[in-house]
């Protein structure tokens, strides 16, 4: 779909700097570079919230099948994604997300600057009316 297409490449423009910027503190854990890496560690993880994925079964089906986001079709077994879900630090994605945060306020206050759309505007006046 092209929504989702554009909802990934946000996604993607929005992460691969922040991603980047953690794969020094990823080796420092000691964490080595293979399949399961961090770019697709994140991007699982967010598939798994966004699309609604039951569980890392439907996860693997689709990694091998089409990929996801920004990884190519790869062929994992579903044992070694849940591995990996198993020992991959937390404290990763805690970091991601709090280096994220300050992109996220500054489209909010962007977004709260912009005017309303009439039709908006409209039923929020018409709203005083029905209460």
């Amino acid at each position: 779909m092209v929504e989702d297409e554009i909802i990934a490449n946000q996604l993607e423009a929005l992460l691969t700097s922040a991603i980047t910027n953690q794969e020094n503190y990823y080796r420092q854990l000691g964490l080595r570079d293979r399949i399961l890496n961090l770019p697709l560690m994140v991007a699982a993880v967010l598939t798994l919230l966004w699309r609604d994925v039951p569980g890392v079964t439907e996860l693997t089906r689709i990694l091998a099948r089409a990929g996801f986001l920004w990884c190519n079709p790869t062929q994992i077994s579903q044992q070694a994604i849940s591995n990996r879900f198993l020992t991959f630090p937390a404290e990763l994605f805690e970091r991601k997300l709090k280096d994220l945060l300050p992109n996220f306020k500054s489209s909010w206050s962007k977004r709260k600057r912009r005017p309303l759309p009439e039709s908006v505007q409209y039923t929020l006046s018409k709203k005083k009316f029905l209460m």
